[in-house]
């Protein structure tokens, strides 16, 4: 690129994992002064590559060149040595620990660690770059956008200038997500090198100044970001052109599945999370959930799945199809919803602590969904596994075998394990909670495709999700939680992305 320079260059690097070529002979750029947005599907290869940029990983073969001058990068400190800091898209923070001692903990020095001098510095790196940190709260009292906000003051203040995120809007509400990016404009303005990993095409278009490609592990081209479109860079990950267009079929006669009243939930700590909350859910329709991270949606689905205590005086009734009367389902636990002849899909928010377990293989994680139908004592692997092999077919997951430990396949692929299975129980009623979060274009678009499917034949299906321009293509009514309230239900097909906005932050409550 003319009139810059290139921080770092990466020539053929590859990386094998058993008989996977996780990178295979890549070569990349990376330019001081600029946000480079590196893009791929899951599995391609995006996050492996940068953790050899960051000393987590050691390449097998290649080259890693910073400032001209080769380099072996063989631990974080010898990348941070080289001012290169990753933030990954779990946080490695000490819980109990401040702002502060987070931020110098590790760090070389003698004696006592001057926190006070510690503290100025961080001090004038925040007024550097536009951050708020509260240098003496601790990380357990913080929101997930404060805690990365530390991981990112972290790696500036061991003097990193060239910056990988991985993922950093993941669980970012759109307000966190505008701060990050001043932030990280004016990193960029500085004359840092910014890297981001992410599937979010209208942020890439937002934020960076060029796009790099990934396919299966190989680099398939980089361009300037304003002379592409989300279409070309679909095709480039992909490998094909993808339609970008989210069916919506109308709703055949929807009849109420779930009637949910006066629900109210609290939490140990005697909080609110729910109150009051009354809606119906119809068959052949899917109702999307709105609101900001934490506004009571996890514990809404968790109510109805039989997985979370409800207040006295909270009612959610099933109405079969053609049945004459309800069936409560208050007070009844997960099996015992089942054993009622209810099929009750639901997949949960933590793939791999709720939904499925992680030392098993997708066969079984296959057989949990089903194990209690069969009277025998052994197990019968025989259909499971038949299923297993159907969904890593259909959803196209990344696995050695079906019989590989889920913990072991990349998020996206479990995600596709998780939804596979839950779809394949037939249910009445299918819940998701950010089905497509973390998760590439081409897989979403599957995912939204699958659950039109259920719409058609009948399925009530439930969506949280927290992309609103997903939310009012795919779904019917979105109803909009705001700190455990229910604020409103629009018609998806005629609200606006504002409308929501306001809804879901409790500005429109006081103009009623």
């Amino acid at each position: 690129m003319e009139g810059k320079t290139a921080a770092v260059q990466m020539r053929n690097i590859t990386k094998r994992f058993g008989t996977v070529a996780a990178n295979d002979k890549v070569w990349l750029d990376i330019y001081r002064g600029e946000i480079l947005a590196l893009l791929g599907e899951n599995g391609s290869g995006k996050t492996t590559l940068m953790n050899m940029l960051s000393g987590i990983y050691y390449p097998d073969e290649g080259q890693i060149f910073v400032d001209g001058k080769e380099v072996s990068i063989r631990s974080p400190k010898d990348a941070f040595d080289l001012g290169i800091g990753m933030i990954h898209q779990h946080f490695k923070l000490v819980d109990v620990l401040t702002a502060a001692e987070n931020i110098v903990l590790g760090l070389p020095g003698k004696g006592r660690l001057d926190l006070n001098r510690a503290t100025e510095k961080i001090k004038a790196i925040c007024e550097a770059y536009g951050f708020e940190v509260d240098a003496k709260k601790k990380i357990y009292d913080m929101s997930v956008s404060e805690k990365q906000t530390v991981e990112i003051v972290k790696v500036l203040y061991r003097g990193a200038d060239i910056l990988i995120l991985d993922e950093p809007t993941a669980v970012l509400t759109p307000q966190e997500t505008d701060k990050l990016f001043a932030v990280l404009r004016n990193m960029r303005d500085d004359g840092k090198s910014v890297v981001i990993i992410t599937h979010k095409l209208h942020e890439v278009e937002e934020l960076s100044d060029r796009v790099a490609v990934l396919r299966r592990g190989q680099f398939v081209g980089d361009m300037l970001t304003k002379d592409t479109t989300a279409a070309d860079m679909t095709n480039m990950m992909v490998g094909r052109p993808v339609s970008l267009n989210i069916e919506r079929p109308e709703p055949v006669n929807p009849e109420p599945r779930i009637v949910v009243r006066g629900l109210s939930c609290t939490d140990k700590d005697g909080i609110k999370v729910l109150d009051d909350i009354s809606f119906t859910a119809n068959s052949g329709e899917i109702l999307g959930i709105a609101g900001i991270s934490g506004c009571g949606q996890k514990e809404l689905l968790e109510a109805i799945a039989g997985l979370n205590p409800v207040d006295q005086g909270s009612s959610i009734e099933y109405f079969a199809e053609g049945a004459s009367k309800e069936i409560p389902l208050i007070g009844k636990s997960p099996k015992q919803i089942r054993d009622l002849g209810i099929s009750l899909s639901f997949v949960p928010e933590d793939r791999l602590g709720m939904g499925l377990v992680g030392s098993m293989g997708m066969t079984g994680n296959m057989m949990l969904k089903n194990y209690s139908e069969g009277h025998s004592p052994l197990a019968d692997r025989r259909e499971p596994k038949k299923l297993a092999e159907n969904v890593r077919e259909k959803l196209e997951v990344v696995t050695p075998d079906v019989d590989t430990p889920v913990r072991q396949l990349s998020g996206g692929n479990v995600q596709k394990v998780l939804v596979g299975r839950e779809i394949a129980a037939v249910p009445t009623v299918l819940m998701t909670a950010y089905a497509v979060r973390g998760l590439d274009i081409n897989t979403s678009y599957t995912i939204y495709r699958l659950l039109n499917e259920q719409k058609k034949k009948g399925v009530c299906v439930i969506y949280v999700g927290e992309d609103l321009d997903v939310l009012l293509e795919l779904c019917d009514r979105i109803m909009v939680l705001c700190s455990g309230k229910l604020n409103g239900i629009v018609d998806a097909r005629t609200t606006t992305k504002e409308e929501v906005g306001l809804l879901m932050t409790n500005l429109v409550k006081e103009e009623k």
